[in-house]
């Protein structure tokens, strides 16, 4: 049996951690199986190296950010490959470009391509623990690139996908994915199983489990994931594509709390202009979620939208370099302090009302609405930040526990 294991930088933060997770690692290996290690950065080193970065250049480019990020994990596997060799099993740390893990060009946000599995598969057939960075891949032009925050899941996933993994293992420092984040609604419940569909949009949406890539790559290359501890060896939470039939109407409620809105006021009121609008966006890879249009009058329209919070000066300054060329607007109005809550779950396809029934929890305890946006399988509202967490609550009361 092929197992892959991630852990995370909270489950590597110091020597104990690392003896603890090599430890973990030993018992599957021992057990017959081949063991592939993937690891982020210790404890809160990216952090660190970030600090680092923005002191001695606050203006650096991407490429030496990038450069710079992927040195955390390089500590890691080459740290946690000692501590497993220290308890009597051979093991090799490999990095991305000793894998060959082929991105995209982008720094910062680098899509993985291809992964070459030959020197994983070779050190694995010398019955060795291989251990690999997370987070990282490279370019075309030999230059190292990372993921995005979150990115070692998606290595992780990739890697099994590669090597027809039968089993990949995100280890997290809870025991699985809940149906509300456990410090917001003590009384969450931990799901046994969970669709790749509704995971996915979970992680789009702000939960902080999984990253939204992992999942998707996951779904497109049916790898069977599982969520646990690494604290523990409690259950934790299966991740496919079909799940019993009868379920909770809801699985998750989720914040995100990195949303602003944006409202495009006066816009020329004639075919095209909200293509324009979001071409435009869209070209600086700046990523819209929920979308309100108002009713043309006296020729002009306005449009608002959200965006993630870290992209709305970019935003701002991509409308305002095209107003008098392809846009004309009037003004544009801004809102930072809003959050997005949603609620996820398949079980909302054949159940008529659950927007309702959403709408009331709100209302019961007055908190207004902003925006709406809906899916098959998902409901989002805006609202002001200092409500969240009582929305919340209250959403997972009317919802999970109600049932």
């Amino acid at each position: 049996m092929l197992i892959v294991k991630k852990f995370g930088g909270s489950s590597v933060a110091d020597k104990e951690k690392i003896y603890n997770v090599a430890k973990r690692c030993i018992e599957d290996y021992k057990k017959g199986n081949d063991v592939v290690v993937v690891l982020s950065a210790m404890g809160k080193s990216t952090d660190h190296l970030i600090a680092q970065a923005k002191e001695i250049n606050p203006n650096a480019s991407k490429r030496e950010i990038d450069m710079l990020m992927t040195t955390g994990e390089q500590i890691s596997v080459t740290l946690m490959a000692m501590a497993i060799d220290a308890l009597g099993v051979p093991s090799v740390s490999l990095n991305a470009f000793q894998v060959a893990m082929h991105t995209t060009s982008k720094y910062g946000s680098a899509r993985l391509k291809k992964i070459d599995s030959d020197r994983i598969k070779n050190e694995l057939a010398s019955k060795k623990i291989v251990v690999v960075t997370g987070f990282q891949g490279i370019n075309k032009f030999d230059d190292f690139t990372t993921l995005g925050r979150g990115g070692s899941d998606t290595t992780a996933v990739a890697i099994a996908s590669a090597l027809h993994a039968d089993l990949c293992e995100i280890y997290t420092d809870v025991d699985g994915v809940y149906t509300a984040d456990p410090r917001v609604v003590p009384t969450a419940k931990k799901l046994n199983e969970i669709t790749y569909d509704e995971m996915l949009e979970l992680a789009t949406l702000g939960a902080g489990v999984l990253h939204n890539r992992s999942v998707e790559m996951a779904k497109k290359y049916g790898v069977e994931l599982i969520v646990r501890s690494s604290l523990n060896k409690n259950e934790g939470t299966l991740v496919k594509e079909v799940c019993k039939m009868e379920k909770m109407l809801v699985s998750g409620v989720v914040a995100d709390k990195n949303a602003a809105r944006i409202a495009v006021l006066g816009l020329e009121d004639s075919p095209g202009i909200a293509f324009k609008l979001f071409n435009h966006l869209a070209r600086h890879n700046v990523n819209v979620d929920i979308i309100l249009q108002s009713v043309g009058r006296n020729g002009t329209k306005d449009i608002s939208f959200t965006v993630a919070e870290d992209d709305l000066d970019e935003a701002v300054g991509i409308l305002e370099r095209h107003r008098n060329t392809s846009l004309h607007w009037e003004n544009i109005d801004i809102e930072k302090d809003v959050a997005k809550v949603s609620i996820v779950g398949a079980g909302m396809m054949t159940n008529a009302g659950v927007a309702a029934k959403m709408f009331e929890a709100l209302y019961n305890i007055g908190v207004n609405i902003k925006m709406i946006s809906t899916s098959e399988i998902r409901v989002t509202v805006l609202i002001d930040e200092k409500h969240v967490n009582k929305a919340v609550q209250a959403i997972h009361e009317k919802f999970v526990l109600g049932e």
